[in-house]
């Protein structure tokens, strides 16, 4: 049986054009969107792991941690305040991610770019000046909703922007900048946490602004999209200047009429979110919910905001634990830097297959040295809390090769433009609610199920590496306006949106055999 697909990227060689600066400039302000998303997910995780913050906002969880020998070692840090002040942002996430997509459709890109940034700036005010819980959570909401706008439009830009044959690698920049962001924080709370007084956590939430900042006032200077621009008033002419500066070429006609004909056949849809869950659009609808939900079953944002916590619960102290969350993230950002290389010669596939292989191997074997050496209670050998981290660098090098990037440029390189703004939507809202989830549980489970944890996590990698080997076809450099017909060649999906006339002759796709 057929299994996947793939392009041999001659759609994409119609299209004429290069990587202009012009790209390159716009994309990068873009992108730096990412740096928000990954901060918040370091800075989270570093400054529950500080004493002083603990000790002041959660008194209860600090005496756990300092040594009170009826408590597993396991449920050390296991607190439902604290759980709440992590989660709580996704919350205000899902919520805000749903009504972006109206924002993002009605008023550009960059409208809900300029939003998120501007909301990300007063969440961080409130995070330098909390006297109590409840000014870190009104931190965390607002954080939330600057997050939902952000992380909706910023890959639908990148994407937009991108000439299809290196959409993979500027795409992947997003991932690039959470990577960079999450080793920012990690960095910062590593510096703050020698404050004698106690107060570094402070400008550790604070200095979220200033990521913020730069987004924000980027966000005025940068241009429309040429999809948006013709979907939203039919201003053909404007979209085939910005799109000869963005492609350094007058010869862009080809890719115009795609982007014209993609218009007029997303006029015709009033209401993306309803259309989305017609049965043309269920290829979609299926990976735009199931890629984000394997994204976060994973386990990764255990490491982003519990890898302090985690490393001090396993015997590290805490300039140790912070240090070796920072050696994680340079790890991650690495393999995201190599994914940028090599998403678009080797295609999504074969990076989402052997990052799932790696990521199975890291989580049963972190699980499995847990379980022989790591007890409910006394410690755990240094050598052994080492062998974790580098376990875990392996685990999160997967990760930021595979999942991490390709969660975001799949579901919006797959989506026709009547309904890209909403599949983003959904994208970020599953993100966002499973993290809640996990955010919400992950202390819990790591209490009661101790090492088991791990394994847990890694069956359910296995689950998402089998539905990507079945049920996901390659997409590597065709162009999002013809991506219709990879679904009418796929051995599944064609059972759901009808066969591609004339399959039996020879085509720009083909079906893997592999």
């Amino acid at each position: 049986m057929a299994i996947g697909g793939f392009v041999d990227g001659g759609a994409a060689a119609a299209y004429n054009g290069r990587v202009t600066s012009f790209v390159v400039l716009s994309c990068i302000v873009a992108g730096s969107g990412g740096i928000l998303f990954g901060y918040d997910l370091g800075i989270s995780g570093g400054v529950t792991s500080m004493e002083s913050f603990l000790k002041k906002f959660f008194p209860d969880v600090y005496h756990q941690m300092k040594g009170d020998k009826n408590v597993s070692n396991y449920c050390r840090f296991d607190s439902e305040l604290l759980t709440v002040f992590t989660s709580s942002l996704y919350v205000a996430g899902l919520v805000a991610t749903l009504f972006a997509s109206s924002v993002t459709r009605r008023f550009g890109r960059r409208a809900s770019i300029l939003i998120g940034g501007t909301v990300f700036i007063a969440g961080s005010v409130f995070g330098g000046a909390a006297v109590n819980v409840y000014m870190l959570l009104l931190n965390r909401i607002l954080l939330g909703i600057g997050l939902g706008f952000t992380n909706q439009s910023i890959p639908l830009y990148l994407s937009e922007m991108a000439p299809p044959q290196y959409r993979g690698a500027i795409n992947n920049g997003f991932e690039l900048c959470i990577s960079i962001g999450i080793l920012i924080a990690n960095l910062i709370n590593y510096g703050v946490e020698k404050i004698a007084e106690g107060w570094g956590w402070r400008i550790s939430l604070s200095l979220a602004a200033v990521p913020a900042a730069f987004l924000t006032i980027g966000a005025i200077f940068l241009p429309e999209t040429p999809s948006f621009l013709i979907q939203r008033d039919g201003n053909i002419d404007g979209a085939k200047i910005m799109l000869q500066r963005l492609r350094g070429t007058t010869g862009i006609q080809k890719e115009l009429d795609d982007l014209v004909t993609a218009s007029n056949v997303s006029r015709t849809i009033r209401n993306p979110l309803r259309n989305i869950f017609k049965r043309k659009y269920r290829p979609q609808l299926v990976i735009a919910l199931l890629v984000p939900f394997f994204n976060q079953v994973t386990g990764i944002n255990v490491i982003n905001f519990y890898a302090p916590v985690m490393f001090r619960t396993i015997g590290l102290k805490e300039s140790a634990s912070l240090m070796s969350a920072v050696v994680t993230r340079i790890c991650a950002t690495i393999a995201n830097i190599l994914a940028m290389v090599v998403v678009d010669r080797f295609g999504r596939r074969k990076l989402f297959l052997v990052g799932g292989v790696q990521m199975i191997l890291s989580q049963i074997t972190v699980g499995a040295v847990l379980a022989a050496k790591f007890k409910d209670h006394g410690g755990m050998d240094k050598e052994y809390a080492y062998l974790v981290l580098i376990i875990m660098c392996v685990f999160v090098a997967g990760f930021a090769w595979s999942w991490g990037p390709l969660t975001y440029l799949v579901p919006t390189e797959i989506c026709p433009l009547e309904i890209r703004s909403a599949g983003q939507s959904i994208v970020i809202a599953v993100i966002f609610l499973v993290t809640f989830v996990i955010g919400q549980t992950f202390l819990a489970m790591l209490c009661h199920l101790k090492f088991a944890t791990f394994f847990l996590f890694g069956g359910w990698v296995c689950v998402m590496t089998l539905f990507v080997y079945f049920f996901l076809p390659e997409t590597k450099q065709l162009p999002m306006e013809q991506m219709e017909q990879v679904w009418r060649r796929h051995w599944f999906w064609k059972r759901i949106v009808g066969e591609e006339e004339g399959q039996g002759e020879a085509g720009s796709i083909a079906l893997s055999s592999t």
